[in-house]
Order: C-alpha cells, then structure tokens, then sequence
C-alpha cells in the first residue's frame, strides 16, 4: 500500500510522492468532491488551484469528478480509476467526499486498489481523513448537514478503514484558519480514547508497504 497524505496542500516532500511512483511523474486524477458543497465558481477555483500546483511539479493531472457516476455501475468508476497510477484528493468537506465516493462506488474500487499496491492513494486533509475507520468526531469541523443539504441523503459515518486510526490535519498551524477547530477534534480523540496522528501543515504521513513515518 502507498499514501502520501498530507496536511495542507502537497507539503514539504514532493520527493516523498514521486518517489512512492517509482518512475517520472504521470497522470494523477484530481479528486475535488469534498467541494462539491460550495458554489460552483468557487469549486472550479479549488480545483485548477490543485491542477496547477500538481503540473508545475511534472504531473498530467485531470479532475476526476465522482458525481458523474452517481448510481452507475462499479465497472464505470473502476475503467475510470484504471486509467491513472496516483489519485490526488483535495481538502473540504469530509462528509462530502465520503458520501461522492460511496454513492460513485469508488470506495470499493480505491480500497481494493490500494491493498493491491496498484495505485498511489495522495491528498491532504479531507483527502487523508476520509481514510480513517470511522469520521465521529469530524463533525466538529466539517458540517455533515452538508451532505442533507446537497443531496437529500443522510451522512456517512464510517470511514474507508484503510488506516486505523484517525487523521487530524493542521495542528499547530497558526496560517491555516482551521487550526483551532482541528485542535478541537483532536482534543476530542484525546477525551474519548480514539487512535489519531496529528500533522502540522508541511508534515505529511508516508506509508510505502509495512512502513509508515511522519516527515
């Protein structure tokens, strides 16, 4: 399995991600669904915002938008996915991301990718978090209502269980305008016992195989 899950943006070790590629940078699927909540325009910003930071490293990146298939069958994502060796999923709201990835399937699909080795798994923030076994506590930062809202359907609380335990982005991060609601997350995790890393933004967590660090 490979993950380069940062805090904020692509982090301090771009090396890091190429180097869990092996080879030159490719094509990378942008994944921007936890935007999905926010106006349009506004989407669109966040995600050529990621397209370009991604190309000025060497990707061929391409947005890769789960709404388009909503309610199709698993085969249509999983072609999709297939075309691309690293997917890249952008920060918002987790609520959002998790629900686009369940109701597109890509959940399955990415899941059985990554316990293949057969795909780069990269992001940060609601990207990384969405990975956890469950998202009880997110809700104190990201608003799950979104997902009501939006679609009509209620939330998602578990978690794709891919790491095993929960993410906390942008602790002691004072340029980021989350700090202090992730400080409260992770305060919370603290309370009730519940398994959690935290990164600052610049850290980013690695795991290539058996092994995992903090850089």
């Amino acid at each position: 399995m490979r993950l380069y899950l940062s805090s904020f943006r692509i982090g301090n070790h771009p090396g890091r991600l190429l180097k869990l590629l092996g080879s030159r940078p490719g094509r990378i699927a942008v994944i921007a669904n936890a935007m999905d909540s926010a106006p349009g325009d506004v989407r669109q910003a966040g995600v050529d915002r990621e397209t370009d930071a991604l190309a000025g490293f060497g990707f061929d990146p391409q947005e890769l938008d789960l709404r388009k298939f909503f309610d199709r069958p698993t085969d249509e994502v999983e072609a999709a996915l297939d075309a691309f060796p690293a997917v890249w999923v952008r920060g918002g709201n987790t609520f959002m991301l998790r629900y686009a990835m369940a109701r597109s399937r890509a959940d399955a699909v990415l899941t059985s990718r990554l316990r293949q080795n057969t795909i780069v798994y990269a992001g940060y923030s609601a990207g990384p978090c969405v990975l956890a076994p469950s998202l009880h506590g997110l809700e104190l930062s990201d608003d799950p209502s979104d997902v009501t809202k939006t679609w009509g359907d209620e939330p998602i609380w578990d978690g794709l269980g891919i790491l095993d335990h929960a993410f906390v982005p942008h602790i002691d991060s004072p340029g980021h305008p989350g700090t202090e609601i992730c400080e409260r997350v992770a305060e919370h995790y603290r309370t009730n016992g519940t398994p959690h890393r935290t990164l600052s933004d610049g850290q980013v967590l690695v795991t290539d195989g058996n092994e995992s660090v903090i850089a």
